[in-house]
This record gives C-alpha cells, sequence and structure tokens, in this order.
C-alpha cells in the first residue's frame, strides 16, 4: 500500500477511503467501532466525498471552508493530492446530460484495469475508450458520478512505488460531451415532457364542468314521473329539459299526444309562478335602491359636513394659527373630499335620472295612472331641487375658495416671473455683447478684404499699362520692318536688269504669301501657339474635342469649329490622323512644325 503500518492512523484512513473495513496484517479489525454499511468509520466527518457505497451526490462545500483532499490508495496505484493554496482547476462548461469525461495526464503505463480501479469508486463504469496519447473517456451509469470523478482532477497518480516518468502522471478531469449522453438527455426531456403533458390534462379534466346526465327514452312510466316532477317546483327544470328532449326527438304521436298535451299544460301552469316571483325580486330590488339612495344621500351630506369644516378652516380667523404644513394638508384633504363628494352627487343624480326615465315610460304606456303619480312626482322634483340647491351652494363656496388659492398662487408666480425675467435680461444682454463683438470682427475683415481688393485692382492696372506698352513696341517694330523692305525695294529697283529680274521673281511669292496668310489675326497667332505647344506635350495626338476643352478653360467664347477651321488651314503646322478599327475610330490632331519647317 506504500505506507508503514507503524502508522495504524493512517491505515485505517486509507482503507476507509476505498470503502474497506480497517484490517491489521493479521487479520484483526484496527477499529472497532468501524461501519462497514455506511463505509466510513463512526464519529469521523466525511472529508473525502469519494466514499463509495452512499449512492448520493457529496454535500456542497461551503465557499469559506477550503475543502482538504487526502491521499488515496488503490492496489495498483496511489493518488496524491494537489496543493491546497493552488486555483481549482478549470473546466469547460457541463453538456446537458453529461455522464462522460475526460481523463488527461494518465501515465504512459498506465492500463485500462487501473484506470477502472481509480475510477469505479466514483461510480458504476459504463465504457472506458482509451488512446495511445495518455488520455482516456470514461462513461458513467448517472450524471452525480461525474462529479465525483471530477474531485481527482488535479492529482498526482503514481503505479507502484515506481518513480519513473512512465508510471506517474496528473490527472486532469473534465467534462466530455457524447452523442449516447445527449441522446438519451433528450428522451429523457421528451418523456418528462409527455408526462407533464398527461399531468395537465388530467388537471383540465378534473376542473372541467361534468357533462349532463343522459335522458332516458320515453316509456309510459317514464312520461307519469316526469309528470309528478312538473309539479314540483324544485324538479321543475329537470322534468322540463327532458319534456324538451322528447319532443325533438320525435315522440308525440297518436298515442301520446294526450300524455304530452297534460305535461305541456303543467309547464304552463309555471308561468304565473315565475311572474309573480319576478315581481316579488323586483320589489326587493327597488327597496334596496331606495336604501342605497337614502345611504348614499347620508353619506353626501356627511361629505358636506366635512368640506364645510374645511372651508371654515381655510378662512383668515383660523388659517393663520395653522403651520406650513398643516395648511397644505387641510387644502389637500379639502381638495379630494370635494372630489369624492361630486362624484357621488353624479351617481346620485344620475340614478335620479334614470328613475325619471322609467317614470315618463311608465307614464308612456300607463295614460290612466299619470294622475296618481303626478303628486309624487313633483314632491320627488321639490326635494331634488332643494339637494340641488344645497350642493350649487356649497360648490359656490369651495369656488371662493379655490380663487382665493389661485390669487395666493398667481401673486407667487408673478413674484417668479420677475425673477425668470431678470435671468432673461441678463442672458439677452450677454448674446447682444457677443453679437456686437462678432460685428466689429466681420467688419475688421471687411476693411481687410477692401485693402487687398486695392491692391488687386491697382496690379491690374498695372499689367493693362504693361500690355498697351508692348502692343505699342510691337507695332513701332512691325512698321520699320515694313519701311526697311521698302527700303530694300527701291535699292533693288536701281540695280541692273537681271537683279531686278530675280527681285521680281523672289517678291511675287512673298507678297503672295503675306496676301495668303492663313494667321489673319493676332487671336489666331495666340491660338496657334496655344495648340502647338499643348500638342508638343502631347506627342501620340488629341482629338479636337480635348483641344476645345483646354482653351475653353482660357477663353469660354472659343468655338470647336473656329479651332478646327484654323488647324485645318496650318497643314504645315498640324496633321490629322485616324486611330483606332471599327466603333473606335477617332481623329487625332498632331504638331508637325518641326516636319513642316525642314520641308519648307
Amino acid at each position: 500500500m506504500g505506507l508503514p503500518m507503524s502508522d495504524p492512523s493512517a491505515w485505517a484512513t486509507a482503507m476507509n477511503n476505498l470503502g474497506m473495513a480497517p484490517m491489521g496484517m493479521t487479520g484483526q479489525p484496527l477499529l472497532p467501532d468501524f461501519d462497514p454499511a455506511l463505509g466510513m468509520m463512526t464519529g469521523i466527518p466525511p472529508i473525502n466525498p469519494m466514499m463509495p457505497g452512499l449512492g448520493i451526490v457529496p454535500p456542497p462545500i461551503p465557499p469559506d471552508m477550503p475543502a482538504v483532499k487526502e491521499i488515496i490508495h488503490c492496489k495498483s496505484c496511489t493518488l496524491f493530492p494537489p496543493n491546497p493554496h493552488l486555483p481549482p482547476p478549470a473546466t469547460r462548461e457541463r453538456p446537458p446530460g453529461c455522464k462522460t469525461v475526460f481523463v488527461g495526464g494518465l501515465p504512459e503505463n498506465g492500463t485500462e484495469q487501473i484506470i477502472m480501479e481509480v475510477f469505479e469508486q466514483c461510480g458504476e463504469v459504463i465504457a472506458i475508450r482509451k488512446s495511445k496519447k495518455n488520455f482516456c473517456h470514461i462513461r458513467f451509469a448517472e450524471e452525480f458520478m461525474v462529479d465525483k470523478a471530477l474531485y481527482l482532477s488535479g492529482y498526482r497518480i503514481r503505479l507502484g512505488s515506481s518513480t519513473d516518468k512512465k508510471d506517474t502522471g496528473r490527472l486532469h478531469v473534465d467534462f466530455a460531451q457524447a452523442r449516447d449522453d445527449l441522446y438519451e438527455w433528450e428522451c429523457k426531456q421528451r418523456m418528462l415532457a409527455r408526462e407533464e403533458r398527461h399531468r395537465r390534462r388530467l388537471a383540465e379534466e378534473r376542473f372541467r364542468p361534468p357533462s349532463p346526465p343522459p335522458v332516458v327514452h320515453y316509456s309510459d312510466h317514464e312520461c307519469s314521473v316526469v309528470a309528478e316532477k312538473l309539479k314540483d317546483d324544485t324538479k321543475f327544470s329537470e322534468a322540463i329539459q327532458t319534456l324538451l328532449t322528447w319532443i325533438e326527438r320525435g315522440e308525440v304521436n297518436r298515442r301520446t299526444a294526450n300524455n304530452f298535451y297534460s305535461m305541456i299544460q303543467s309547464a304552463n301552469s309555471h308561468i304565473r309562478r315565475l311572474v309573480n316571483e319576478k315581481a316579488a325580486h323586483e320589489k326587493e330590488m327597488e327597496e334596496a335602491k331606495e336604501k342605497f339612495k337614502l345611504a348614499l344621500s347620508g353619506i353626501l351630506v356627511q361629505f358636506e359636513q366635512i368640506v364645510a369644516v374645511y372651508h371654515s378652516a381655510s378662512k383668515q380667523k383660523a388659517w393663520d394659527h395653522f403651520t406650513k404644513a398643516q395648511r397644505k394638508n387641510i387644502s389637500v384633504w379639502c381638495k379630494q373630499a370635494e372630489e369624492i363628494r361630486n362624484i357621488h352627487n353624479d351617481e346620485l343624480m344620475g340614478i335620479r335620472r334614470e328613475e325619471e326615465m322609467e317614470m315618463s315610460d311608465e307614464e308612456i304606456e300607463d295614460p290612466s295612472e299619470m294622475k296618481e303619480t303626478e303628486e309624487s312626482a313633483l314632491v320627488s322634483q321639490v326635494e331634488a331641487l332643494k339637494e340641488e340647491n344645497d350642493s350649487l351652494r356649497w360648490q359656490l363656496d369651495a369656488y371662493r375658495n379655490e380663487v382665493e388659492l389661485l390669487k395666493q398662487e398667481q401673486g407667487k408666480a408673478s413674484r417668479d416671473e420677475d425673477t425668470t425675467k431678470e435671468q432673461q435680461m441678463k442672458l439677452l444682454q450677454q448674446a447682444l455683447q457677443g453679437m456686437q463683438k462678432h460685428l466689429l470682427k466681420v467688419q475688421e475683415e471687411y476693411k481687410k478684404r477692401e485693402a487687398e481688393l486695392e491692391k488687386v485692382k491697382e496690379d491690374k492696372l498695372k499689367i493693362e499699362t504693361l500690355l498697351e506698352n508692348l502692343k505699342e513696341q510691337q507695332s513701332m517694330a512691325d512698321e520699320e520692318d515694313k519701311e526697311g523692305d521698302v527700303a530694300d525695294c527701291q535699292g533693288n529697283e536701281s540695280s541692273t536688269s537681271r537683279v531686278c529680274a530675280c527681285s521680281q521673281e523672289k517678291e511675287c511669292p512673298v507678297e503672295k504669301t503675306l496676301s495668303n496668310s492663313p494667321v489673319k489675326s493676332e487671336r489666331e497667332v495666340l491660338l496657334v501657339g496655344i495648340i502647338s505647344t499643348f500638342l508638343h506635350v502631347h506627342p501620340f495626338g488629341a482629338s479636337i474635342e480635348y483641344i476645345c476643352s483646354y482653351l475653353q478653360r482660357l477663353d469660354s467664347k472659343i468655338c470647336t469649329a473656329e479651332v478646327e477651321v484654323l488647324m485645318t488651314r496650318l497643314q504645315n503646322t498640324f496633321r490629322q490622323e485616324l486611330s483606332g478599327v471599327g466603333a473606335s475610330l477617332e481623329k487625332r490632331w498632331k504638331f508637325c512644325g518641326f516636319d513642316g519647317l525642314k520641308m519648307t
């Protein structure tokens, strides 16, 4: 067992944990008070919940009392408890109906017999599925046995007395999810649901009203019995139901017609009795109404007296002597009493109106009794008018008191309004100050913008004067060029005839080119320069729309037709090419000024 015999108490504890009677080496019991039926010694508290033979889940250990785990000795191995100061081992969420546990950290030399020897103390083991990687799955017969198996999580196991690594390990026990457990749990839940439905159905049937008793078939004897019952007031309802069933079944014929007629005649005799009962009940109801009306009028009188007490207490002579809390309570009580009194008064007036309507209906129905009821109606109207006059007087007093209270509340409200107005004036003043500051900032920004605009205007004027000067210089230079050309022409005329002929041949194409120049204005010259620069940047060419979109950013008045006409006139500077195939055929313009210069 791994423990010396010199320690008999430890030997007894180990054997007690295994559920065996503590026996010595000679076979004599070490402890005489051992109770084998309980699997533990009497007088020793059940510290270890792994004790077999109990067959119940161990009681929960209080959180403030730490669980004390002891060494567990088996035939082939020994289990050593973990450090009590370490936290409890982590476990996964328990699956529903879990009866299977995962056991890891087994020794390499551990066998199924050793696993069975360790875990059969927790309960009946149904199956063990052992893996080659030092873990296994154990399925128990009941769910509570899984809780006992989890108690062994963290224990160090040692096979025999060996200290080899292959004979030692640290157990890790956790919940495992198995299909068999889930299937059994679902079957159990379905069974419980069926039982619950059955119990609910039984309860419904218990509270269901009983079905009426079956009606007997017609015979002469039964007919005589029903005829006797029809004469009895207590059994009349049962007998009339039987008579109705017989008639609906078609039991009436020539032979039985006289019997049925006599039964119908006896049923008709009950009509006078029922009418008399109704009249008696109506009389009782009228008496009860009168009693209720009298009691309600008495209650109203008492309410009026209570309200009068409140109103007299609200007058200045008595009101000044009460404290604020007392005044508040009195005013609240007064309002509540007035509301209840008005409700009861409306109820009483409604009862009287109903009576008056009933009386008017009776007068219409019974014109012969109009004279008799006139006096009583006048008396009741006089009484009603008196009561209405009293109630109106009391309401007037209540309204006066309410007006006084409203005046007082308005005085308080006017004071509150003055304070709120002062606060609003302060807020408005603060807002005006903020607006003034904002306006000053806006004015400063406006002045800065005006100064910037003036600077921009001055710069614009300077640029315009520079442009005019440049234009004048350009015109002066053009005039000087023309004068130089004229002087050259005159010098050439005074030369030899051959030179004149040559000069005439040369001047003729120049004049033709000047007269036939494709560029007719300075604007077109600028356009040609801009287009040439744009197309020089785009060596693969560009469409006329792309070129015009670029030019329209500079001048929105430029149109596509004008640009296209200008480019077609300058064939040595711009060249149109077709690119693409089929539907993607596109016309592109390219700059060819350098090639045209070489050609000319």
